[in-house]
């Protein structure tokens, strides 16, 4: 029986795995374009770790009414088991005259989880994450892939050039129409 092995263990313990995703969590949703390469494996059981913590956001971006406030902090810290807590004992680390360490990744991933992701997905009710496969890596053969958000800007970019030039072929195709149309009309008067 299959019981208790529904994920990979990506030849990692249950501590070092677990240290793994939320690094790639990190990653994608820092990444300027909203995509990272990994491999596949990785990929797969990437996506419903950070889908989760998407939905979260999602959750707390539609929260309204009596005690908003303290759902939307109570989400924040449940988001935040999904990714790296910051830089650990950062005040106590620095001493008088030392300027603070900088905020790490994982602090600047939760403000934009929750700043920009929740309010991008607020409308979608799952699929945040898609996985294209590259092929195999030329090193080692390992399968890769890239997993990325979807409705990013090029996606958006990508779809109001092909609009515009949906549009442009429309014109043109009723422009032609109508011109045959007259022609038609013309040749038809002058038979008569």
């Amino acid at each position: 029986m299959r019981h208790l092995k529904a994920h990979r263990k990506l030849g990692r313990d249950t501590e070092h795995r677990i240290s793994l995703l939320r690094n790639l969590a990190t990653s994608l949703i820092n990444s300027r374009e909203d995509r990272i390469v990994t491999t596949l494996p990785k990929a797969k059981e990437l996506r419903p770790f950070i889908e989760k913590a998407i939905t979260l956001s999602r959750k707390a971006a539609s929260l309204e009414g009596n005690g908003s406030e303290a759902r939307g902090v109570h989400l924040r810290r449940q988001a935040a088991a999904f990714l790296h807590a910051g830089n650990f004992r950062r005040a106590i680390s620095t001493r008088r005259g030392q300027t603070p360490p900088p905020r790490s990744a994982g602090v600047a991933a939760m403000s934009r989880l929750f700043d920009e992701l929740g309010d991008r997905y607020k409308d979608r009710p799952g699929g945040y994450t898609r996985i294209i496969k590259m092929g195999r890596r030329s090193g080692d053969g390992a399968e890769l892939a890239i997993i990325e958000l979807v409705d990013n800007s090029r996606e958006k970019e990508a779809q109001n050039r092909k609009r515009a030039a949906g549009g442009s072929k429309k014109k043109k195709a009723t422009e032609t129409k109508a011109a045959e149309t007259s022609a038609e009309e013309t040749a038809g008067e002058g038979e008569e």
